[in-house]
């Protein structure tokens, strides 16, 4: 086999934590090349449901993700079609608590990510929109693992248990609100291609927590900051994910100015900018 093929399927395999001899089959059959050897999502409401997913978590987890799993899953498996995230066991009730969408009086609106909801499907657990196609598979290394999902609370509505097959009209305005981010519709489809990639990337972002002192957070919705004390080196980790095409630019995104780093660690693409930081050492 060509060795453009044999590289990248061991991008992708880093990347990911798919099994190589799967990446292999995908680069034999066009699915991966070297210069993209990650699969995005082939539709835009994927894109958009994953990158909510991913800036959630970063917002909802901050100061709180365990060591090899930043954003709560440990490998993935990712495809044109849809996404395969493993839970970390640690991660998997908090990682749900933070993604379905409820509103919180004492925060003043709506929390988590507008649309989701949560079903069972083939014995699988699955997050999905409530009205559309866009869907992320998870699994959980026990097999007959059952979430303990949040209840209704003081001051404090779960929105996903209360209106199951539909958006509630405070879902619908802050979907809205997401495609208009930055007043910049093409920023706001970069911000999902290049967002969206991260949880595609699951193992490879592992890496930069596999000590203490790891941290994932956001600037609103604009970005998302990967920052840690110990392990790899900022510009290491930043070779690695480039390596894997995170900032790969699509068709249909143009350049930007913003796609000249501005500062040491950073990742950007379309004007959308992922960045990796040296943190702190506190020891933790």
């Amino acid at each position: 086999m060509p060795s453009n093929r044999r590289r990248a399927a061991e991008l992708c395999a880093q990347a990911t934590g798919t099994p190589y001899r799967t990446c292999l089959d995908w680069a034999a059959d066009g699915l991966i090349t070297r210069q993209q050897p990650v699969p995005d999502a082939a539709t835009a409401e994927q894109r958009v449901f994953e990158a909510q997913l991913a800036t959630e978590i970063a917002n909802e987890l901050r100061h709180g993700p365990v060591d090899s799993a930043l954003f709560g899953f440990v490998r993935s498996v990712p495809t044109k079609s849809g996404l395969l995230l493993d839970l970390h066991p640690a991660m998997a009730d908090r990682v749900l608590a933070a993604v379905l969408p409820r509103i919180d009086e004492y925060y003043g609106g709506l929390r988590g990510v507008p649309g989701l909801r949560l079903t069972r499907r083939d014995g699988a657990w699955v997050l999905s929109r409530a009205e559309g196609t866009a869907a992320i598979r998870l699994r959980h290394p026990q097999s007959d693992w059952s979430p303990a999902l949040p209840p209704h609370g003081d001051g404090l509505t779960q929105v996903w248990l209360r209106n199951r097959h539909r958006l509630h009209p405070v879902e619908a305005v802050h979907m809205s609100s997401w495609a208009s981010r930055g007043g910049d519709p093409d920023l706001a489809t970069a911000l999902d291609w290049l967002n969206s990639r991260i949880p595609r990337r699951s193992a490879l972002v592992n890496a930069t927590c596999s000590t203490h002192g790891r941290d994932v957070y956001t600037h609103g919705s604009m970005d998302l900051v990967l920052e840690w004390c110990c392990g790899a080196e900022v510009p290491e980790m930043e070779a690695r994910l480039r390596r894997s095409g995170l900032a790969y630019r699509p068709d249909g995104i143009g350049e930007h100015p913003r796609d000249t780093p501005w500062f040491p660690g950073e990742i950007a693409m379309g004007g959308a900018f992922v960045s990796l930081r040296a943190g702190f050492c506190g020891g933790r």
